[in-house]
């Protein structure tokens, strides 16, 4: 072997376990699980009806009644995302947050799954009480203005992602990385998050990677 040869191959040794040498992604830090992909731990159903189960990693949902798999925490400040598979035929869902539960009953803000021609998905629902809050369903120019926005967002068929961000009364939802709804209440400050099926009998709703990054009251994510 030549000097300028071994002079290579002693650089190419140095370097090599540098480059190797992955850190981890900022943007991952902070995100806390809601799901193990195992069991159903950290979740409750406060209904007397409802299948909950784990298959794939995924949580899914049957039933011939509304009901909603609640949270067992509460959260105040935060990033949520989470991904969605609608069953074929006639479903209806959402994610709910901040959300309020009794026995049998949940209720408060949820973002809207809806693949229905109706294309609200995305939308901005508060569950048990006022009902629609975006869009406007009286509003003929603020429904027309959300299409607009929203076109395409929704994917028939598909796992679609909902990223939902909750800073004081300043409440958003992006739908595949669309932003779909900003809006400004101040109704809950706080509550559990809670997955929907809306009670279609025989339909199977799916739900997977489930994460929180809890903020403070500025937005930032905390210490």
């Amino acid at each position: 072997m030549t000097k300028r040869t071994l002079f290579f191959a002693l650089c190419i040794g140095i370097v090599a376990p540098v480059a190797s040498a992955a850190a981890p992604a900022a943007e991952e830090e902070g995100w806390t699980k809601l799901f193990n992909g195992k069991t159903l731990e950290g979740w409750h159903n406060p209904y007397e009806w409802g299948k909950a189960w784990v298959a794939d990693k995924e949580i899914r949902l049957q039933a011939d009644k509304k009901f909603f798999l609640v949270t067992d925490k509460k959260y105040r400040d935060f990033v949520f995302e989470g991904e969605i598979l609608m069953p074929k035929g006639k479903a209806n869902s959402g994610f709910m947050f901040r959300c309020n539960e009794k026995p049998n009953k949940v209720f408060g803000y949820q973002a809207e799954v809806d693949p229905s021609d109706r294309q609200w998905s995305g939308g901005l629902y508060d569950e048990g009480r006022r009902g629609w809050l975006n869009p406007d369903r009286e509003n003929e120019a603020s429904v027309k203005e959300f299409r607009k926005k929203t076109d395409g967002a929704y994917k028939a068929g598909e796992w679609n992602r909902y990223r939902i961000q909750c800073v004081g009364d300043h409440l958003q939802i992006w739908l595949n990385g669309v932003q779909t709804t900003d809006y400004k209440d101040s109704t809950d400050r706080e509550g559990y998050l809670a997955i929907q099926h809306h009670g279609e009998k025989g339909q199977i709703y799916r739900f997977r990677n489930l994460r929180i990054k809890e903020l403070n009251e500025k937005g930032e994510p905390k210490a």
